[in-house]
Formats: C-alpha cells, sequence, structure tokens
C-alpha cells in the first residue's frame, strides 16, 4: 500500500504534502525532527491521507495535491479542519 498525506505544522500553520509506503514509520521520522523537510515545523498533526494501491497512483496524487488546482481543491475538502486549526492561507 502507499500513501498520500498532509501534515499542518502548528508551529507556522502550513501544511505539508507527502507519499510514503508506510505511513505508521513515516508519521514517526516527520513527528521526531528526523525529517529534513519538517524538522523546523515540529508539532506537527497528520489531517489527512488516501491511500494508494501503486506507486505510481500516489506520486502522481501527491504532486496533484501539491499544485495549484490540486491544493485549491484539499483546501474546499478539508475547510472545517483548516478553519478549527487556524490554517492561514485559508
Amino acid at each position: 500500500m502507499y500513501y498520500v498525506y498532509i501534515l499542518f505544522s502548528i508551529k507556522d500553520r502550513q501544511l505539508y504534502t507527502g507519499y510514503t509506503n508506510n505511513l505508521e514509520r513515516r508519521m514517526r521520522e516527520h513527528f521526531s525532527g528526523k525529517n529534513i523537510a519538517t524538522r523546523n515545523r515540529i508539532p506537527l498533526k497528520l489531517i489527512y491521507y488516501e491511500t494508494y494501491l501503486k506507486w505510481s497512483d500516489a506520486k502522481r496524487r501527491e504532486s496533484y495535491l501539491k499544485g495549484g488546482n490540486g491544493r485549491a481543491q484539499l483546501k474546499i475538502q478539508l475547510q472545517d479542519i483548516l478553519k478549527e486549526l487556524e490554517y492561514k492561507n485559508l
């Protein structure tokens, strides 16, 4: 299984999008500061994830969500939790 996930940084109120084949391990890495991209953005909260059978589908979805249209759709889909977390780019 492959996962696309969205993390919310409580520190800077921003989102981080990634993908992995082991969601539990990847979350441990992010939350413990072992990931360079999110090390300075801790504490983090997992707010969304999707599951895929193929790596290529997960990678394509991650790329889409990082782009303009994908990010816009994600904000619409997650608007209630993003408001609750006081996401600053809503």
